[in-house]
């Protein structure tokens, strides 16, 4: 007798086992992997600083942001 699964389980088996027959697909997916791993974890860093962060109260937070609002508006 044939068991019937939940749509979900289907799809995650479906999935599961395309991914498992890849086999230049795994190295692919590797290397997207690790390209967003660099965009996100290593250029976050450099491109993104943390400007709220070095403010010490939400009022100065506030004040910060608003300030960066009205002032690229009036450019």
């Amino acid at each position: 007798m044939r068991k019937i699964f939940s749509i979900p389980v289907r799809i995650l088996r479906f999935y599961g086992e395309g991914f498992r027959s890849m086999t230049i697909g795994k190295t692919l997916w590797t290397i997207i992997l690790i390209k967003l791993f660099i965009m996100f974890a290593i250029l976050k860093v450099f491109f993104f600083p943390n400007f709220l962060g070095k403010l010490d109260s939400d009022t100065d937070r506030q004040d910060y942001v608003s300030g960066e609002l009205v002032d690229r508006a009036a450019k």
